[in-house]
């Protein structure tokens, strides 16, 4: 990837999915802590649906929502990220989910990448 400073404040980078406007203030940009934060959540989130479904574990529908910790006397560093899943579907069982859910965290990426710097907690919910 190759970012572009822009004239007001930040940087861009285009995509195959558009342009991308990067900043540390969200008047134009997205901020780099929520795109770390979302991707680790969806990172985690994807490799959870692919782990479901070769457990033929059916799900109707899955949304993630992020609290995050933050440190302002270190520089406002990312202390830690909780991810709650709430998965939409019939006759889920929740031991099988808890144990995706572990599985997707030891094969994302993503989390993997920050294991020793921040803390990721995952709950979840049937719907």
């Amino acid at each position: 990837m190759e970012f572009k400073m822009k004239k007001e404040e930040g940087f861009t980078t285009t995509t195959e999915f558009g342009e991308l406007h990067v900043a540390g203030d969200e008047q134009h940009g997205y901020r780099p802590y929520q795109l770390m934060v979302a991707s680790i959540a969806v990172c985690s989130g994807g490799v959870l649906r692919k782990i479901l479904t070769k457990k033929r574990i059916e799900i109707e529908d899955m949304a993630i929502s992020t609290r995050v910790e933050r440190n302002e006397a270190k520089a406002n560093r990312i202390e830690k990220i909780h991810i709650h899943y709430k998965i939409k579907g019939q006759n889920l069982n929740e031991d099988k989910i808890q144990q995706s859910i572990v599985l997707a965290s030891k094969n994302c990426p993503m989390a993997q990448s920050v294991i020793g710097s921040i803390g990721i907690e995952e709950t979840f919910e049937l719907i």
